[in-house]
Protein backbone atom coordinates (compact mmCIF):
# COMPACT_ATOMS: atom_id res chain seq x y z
CA UNK A 1 0.00 0.00 0.00
CA UNK A 2 1.69 3.88 -0.73
CA UNK A 3 1.18 6.05 2.17
CA UNK A 4 2.93 8.74 0.75
CA UNK A 5 4.50 10.55 -2.38
CA UNK A 6 7.84 12.10 -2.85
CA UNK A 7 9.31 14.34 -5.26
CA UNK A 8 13.21 14.04 -5.34
CA UNK A 9 14.47 17.43 -6.20
CA UNK A 10 17.97 19.66 -7.05
CA UNK A 11 18.11 21.95 -4.14
CA UNK A 12 19.13 21.42 -0.14
CA UNK A 13 15.21 21.92 0.38
CA UNK A 14 12.88 19.07 1.39
CA UNK A 15 9.40 20.18 1.72
CA UNK A 16 7.28 17.89 3.89
CA UNK A 17 3.04 18.10 4.03
CA UNK A 18 2.30 15.73 6.64
CA UNK A 19 -1.40 16.85 7.05
CA UNK A 20 -2.61 17.19 3.08
CA UNK A 21 -3.27 13.36 3.35
CA UNK A 22 -7.66 12.96 3.31
CA UNK A 23 -7.83 8.63 2.22
CA UNK A 24 -9.66 6.57 5.13
CA UNK A 25 -9.22 3.00 5.36
CA UNK A 26 -12.15 1.32 4.87
CA UNK A 27 -12.01 -0.74 8.07
CA UNK A 28 -11.31 3.00 9.46
CA UNK A 29 -13.68 4.41 7.58
CA UNK A 30 -16.35 2.22 8.81
CA UNK A 31 -15.64 2.99 12.50
CA UNK A 32 -15.78 6.56 12.18
CA UNK A 33 -18.83 9.22 12.94
CA UNK A 34 -20.23 11.32 9.65
CA UNK A 35 -18.02 14.32 10.79
CA UNK A 36 -15.02 12.24 10.76
CA UNK A 37 -15.46 10.81 7.44
CA UNK A 38 -15.43 14.82 5.89
CA UNK A 39 -12.00 15.15 7.18
CA UNK A 40 -12.34 18.59 8.54
CA UNK A 41 -9.16 19.16 10.17
CA UNK A 42 -7.40 18.34 6.77
CA UNK A 43 -4.83 21.25 5.77
CA UNK A 44 -6.34 21.66 2.82
CA UNK A 45 -5.00 22.28 -1.01
CA UNK A 46 -1.35 22.99 0.48
CA UNK A 47 -0.16 21.18 -2.35
CA UNK A 48 -1.80 23.02 -4.66
CA UNK A 49 -1.22 26.24 -3.18
CA UNK A 50 2.91 25.35 -3.41
CA UNK A 51 2.90 24.75 -6.49
CA UNK A 52 5.73 26.97 -7.42
CA UNK A 53 8.09 24.10 -5.37
CA UNK A 54 8.93 22.10 -8.52
CA UNK A 55 10.40 25.37 -10.24
CA UNK A 56 12.84 26.12 -7.30
CA UNK A 57 14.18 22.48 -7.17
CA UNK A 58 12.67 21.24 -3.47
CA UNK A 59 11.79 17.65 -2.79
CA UNK A 60 8.34 17.22 -1.86
CA UNK A 61 7.03 14.89 0.56
CA UNK A 62 3.03 14.38 0.70
CA UNK A 63 1.43 11.34 2.73
CA UNK A 64 -2.18 9.80 1.22
CA UNK A 65 -3.57 9.41 4.48
CA UNK A 66 -5.50 11.72 6.58
CA UNK A 67 -4.51 12.73 9.88
CA UNK A 68 -7.32 10.98 11.59
CA UNK A 69 -5.57 7.40 10.55
CA UNK A 70 -2.32 8.66 12.55
CA UNK A 71 -0.50 12.77 12.71
CA UNK A 72 2.53 12.26 11.40
CA UNK A 73 3.49 15.44 13.46
CA UNK A 74 2.84 13.38 16.32
CA UNK A 75 5.77 11.74 18.65
CA UNK A 76 5.86 8.27 18.38
CA UNK A 77 4.46 7.68 22.09
CA UNK A 78 1.63 10.48 22.15
CA UNK A 79 3.40 13.12 24.24
CA UNK A 80 1.80 16.81 24.33
CA UNK A 81 3.75 18.93 22.63
CA UNK A 82 2.41 22.02 24.46
CA UNK A 83 2.19 21.27 27.69
CA UNK A 84 -0.81 23.03 29.25
CA UNK A 85 -2.66 23.31 26.53
CA UNK A 86 -5.84 21.18 24.88
CA UNK A 87 -4.01 19.85 21.50
CA UNK A 88 -5.10 16.34 19.55
CA UNK A 89 -3.15 13.40 19.54
CA UNK A 90 -1.49 10.67 17.92
CA UNK A 91 -4.65 8.70 16.49
CA UNK A 92 -6.96 10.93 17.29
CA UNK A 93 -10.44 10.85 18.96
CA UNK A 94 -12.24 13.95 18.37
CA UNK A 95 -12.40 16.83 15.82
CA UNK A 96 -10.28 20.56 16.42
CA UNK A 97 -13.85 21.27 17.52
CA UNK A 98 -14.20 18.30 19.81
CA UNK A 99 -16.73 16.23 18.41
CA UNK A 100 -15.86 12.69 18.38
CA UNK A 101 -14.39 10.97 15.24
CA UNK A 102 -15.48 7.37 16.31
CA UNK A 103 -18.84 5.70 16.81
CA UNK A 104 -19.02 4.67 20.84
CA UNK A 105 -16.85 2.24 21.51
CA UNK A 106 -14.74 1.92 18.37
CA UNK A 107 -12.06 4.21 19.00
CA UNK A 108 -8.55 3.19 18.35
CA UNK A 109 -6.78 0.19 20.59
CA UNK A 110 -3.37 0.18 21.81
CA UNK A 111 -2.99 -2.48 18.97
CA UNK A 112 -4.54 -0.15 16.60
CA UNK A 113 -2.23 2.36 17.13
CA UNK A 114 1.12 0.37 17.07
CA UNK A 115 -0.27 -0.79 13.95
CA UNK A 116 -0.76 2.52 12.37
CA UNK A 117 2.60 3.64 13.48
CA UNK A 118 4.00 0.70 11.57
CA UNK A 119 2.27 1.04 8.86
CA UNK A 120 2.05 5.11 8.40
CA UNK A 121 4.11 7.09 10.28
CA UNK A 122 7.42 5.20 10.37
CA UNK A 123 7.87 4.78 6.64
CA UNK A 124 6.76 8.66 6.65
CA UNK A 125 9.76 9.28 9.15
CA UNK A 126 11.92 7.07 7.82
CA UNK A 127 11.43 8.99 4.29
CA UNK A 128 12.15 12.54 6.06
CA UNK A 129 15.65 10.97 7.19
CA UNK A 130 16.90 9.03 4.40
CA UNK A 131 15.99 12.37 2.33
CA UNK A 132 17.87 14.30 4.61
CA UNK A 133 20.61 12.41 5.07
CA UNK A 134 21.00 12.64 1.25
CA UNK A 135 20.63 16.27 0.75
CA UNK A 136 23.06 17.00 3.62
CA UNK A 137 25.64 14.85 2.09
CA UNK A 138 24.91 16.36 -1.79
CA UNK A 139 24.83 20.02 -0.58
CA UNK A 140 26.83 20.45 2.85
CA UNK A 141 23.44 21.44 4.15
CA UNK A 142 19.61 20.68 4.23
CA UNK A 143 16.59 22.43 5.08
CA UNK A 144 13.32 21.16 6.04
CA UNK A 145 10.19 22.98 5.64
CA UNK A 146 7.31 21.90 7.08
CA UNK A 147 3.95 23.32 5.22
CA UNK A 148 0.83 23.48 7.14
CA UNK A 149 -2.70 25.41 7.47
CA UNK A 150 -5.28 26.14 9.94
CA UNK A 151 -8.63 27.65 10.46
CA UNK A 152 -8.27 30.97 11.27
CA UNK A 153 -10.44 30.20 14.18
CA UNK A 154 -9.78 27.33 16.38
CA UNK A 155 -11.39 28.22 19.65
CA UNK A 156 -10.73 24.98 21.86
CA UNK A 157 -7.32 25.25 20.36
CA UNK A 158 -6.32 29.45 20.54
CA UNK A 159 -7.81 31.88 22.05
CA UNK A 160 -9.28 34.79 19.45
CA UNK A 161 -7.97 34.50 15.59
CA UNK A 162 -4.67 33.01 14.73
CA UNK A 163 -1.68 35.40 12.83
CA UNK A 164 -1.76 34.67 8.67
CA UNK A 165 1.84 33.30 9.04
CA UNK A 166 3.61 31.59 11.84
CA UNK A 167 6.30 30.44 11.67
CA UNK A 168 7.65 28.09 14.05
CA UNK A 169 11.62 27.19 14.64
CA UNK A 170 11.33 25.26 18.23
CA UNK A 171 11.76 28.23 19.79
CA UNK A 172 15.23 29.23 17.72
CA UNK A 173 16.23 25.65 18.52
CA UNK A 174 15.75 23.97 14.76
CA UNK A 175 17.39 26.31 12.54
CA UNK A 176 19.74 28.87 12.80
CA UNK A 177 18.97 32.18 14.11
CA UNK A 178 20.10 33.81 10.69
CA UNK A 179 17.49 31.73 8.95
CA UNK A 180 14.71 32.28 11.47
CA UNK A 181 15.12 36.20 11.72
CA UNK A 182 15.39 36.19 7.95
CA UNK A 183 12.28 34.42 7.32
CA UNK A 184 10.36 36.57 9.93
CA UNK A 185 11.61 40.00 8.35
CA UNK A 186 9.85 38.70 5.20
CA UNK A 187 6.27 37.16 6.63
CA UNK A 188 6.50 40.48 8.82
CA UNK A 189 7.00 42.28 6.12
CA UNK A 190 4.71 41.00 3.53
CA UNK A 191 1.63 43.47 2.51
CA UNK A 192 -1.69 42.26 4.22
CA UNK A 193 -0.92 39.59 6.45
CA UNK A 194 -0.21 39.20 10.12
CA UNK A 195 2.88 37.31 11.02
CA UNK A 196 4.49 35.91 14.43
CA UNK A 197 7.77 34.31 14.40
CA UNK A 198 7.27 31.22 17.68
CA UNK A 199 3.75 31.83 18.54
CA UNK A 200 1.03 29.47 19.28
CA UNK A 201 2.38 27.64 16.82
CA UNK A 202 6.42 26.73 17.24
CA UNK A 203 6.84 23.49 15.42
CA UNK A 204 5.46 20.13 15.89
CA UNK A 205 7.51 16.93 16.06
CA UNK A 206 8.99 16.84 12.94
CA UNK A 207 10.48 19.91 13.48
CA UNK A 208 11.43 19.49 16.85
CA UNK A 209 13.09 16.32 16.03
CA UNK A 210 14.52 16.53 13.01
CA UNK A 211 16.13 20.36 12.90
CA UNK A 212 19.70 19.78 14.02
CA UNK A 213 21.79 23.41 12.90
CA UNK A 214 24.87 22.20 14.99
CA UNK A 215 24.54 18.98 12.47
CA UNK A 216 23.77 21.18 9.10
CA UNK A 217 19.90 20.34 9.08
CA UNK A 218 17.70 23.33 9.35
CA UNK A 219 14.06 23.10 10.11
CA UNK A 220 11.25 25.20 9.48
CA UNK A 221 7.70 25.16 9.91
CA UNK A 222 5.10 27.34 8.24
CA UNK A 223 1.39 27.51 9.91
CA UNK A 224 -1.43 29.33 7.38
CA UNK A 225 -4.49 30.47 7.96
CA UNK A 226 -6.55 28.90 5.48
CA UNK A 227 -8.75 32.21 5.08
CA UNK A 228 -5.85 33.59 3.38
CA UNK A 229 -5.79 30.81 0.35
CA UNK A 230 -9.33 29.07 1.07
CA UNK A 231 -12.37 28.82 2.56
CA UNK A 232 -12.40 27.27 5.96
CA UNK A 233 -16.07 25.57 5.40
CA UNK A 234 -17.01 22.48 4.29
CA UNK A 235 -16.77 21.79 0.97
CA UNK A 236 -13.44 23.62 1.74
CA UNK A 237 -13.33 25.32 -2.02
CA UNK A 238 -9.70 26.66 -2.89
CA UNK A 239 -9.64 30.34 -3.96
CA UNK A 240 -7.15 31.02 -6.46
CA UNK A 241 -7.63 34.82 -6.28
CA UNK A 242 -6.67 34.56 -2.85
CA UNK A 243 -3.61 31.61 -3.55
CA UNK A 244 -2.16 34.42 -6.34
CA UNK A 245 -2.19 36.62 -3.53
CA UNK A 246 -0.08 34.44 -0.90
CA UNK A 247 2.17 32.70 -2.82
CA UNK A 248 4.35 35.50 -4.00
CA UNK A 249 4.96 35.62 -0.29
CA UNK A 250 5.77 31.82 0.25
CA UNK A 251 7.72 32.02 -2.89
CA UNK A 252 9.85 34.55 -1.59
CA UNK A 253 9.90 32.79 2.16
CA UNK A 254 11.79 29.68 0.48
CA UNK A 255 13.55 31.54 -1.68
CA UNK A 256 15.34 33.28 1.19
CA UNK A 257 15.77 29.78 2.63
CA UNK A 258 17.16 28.82 -0.27
CA UNK A 259 19.59 31.80 -0.76
CA UNK A 260 20.56 31.79 3.02
CA UNK A 261 21.49 27.97 2.41
CA UNK A 262 23.86 28.46 -0.39
CA UNK A 263 25.68 31.18 0.97
CA UNK A 264 25.71 29.20 4.06
CA UNK A 265 27.10 26.02 2.28
CA UNK A 266 29.73 27.84 1.08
Amino acid sequence: MKVFDFTKGRTPLLVSMPHVGTKLPDEIRARMTDAARRVPDTDWHIDRLYDFLDDLGASVLRPSHSRYVIDLNRPPDGANLYPGQDTTGLCPDETFDGEPLYADGSAPSDDDVARRLETYWRPYHEKIAAELDRLKDRHGIAILWEAHSIRSHVPRLFEGRLPDLNLGTAGGASCAPGLAEKLAAIAKGASGYSAVLNGRFTGGYITRHFGRPGEGVHAVQLELTQSSYMAETHPFAFDEGLARTLRPVLRRLIEAALEWGSSTAT
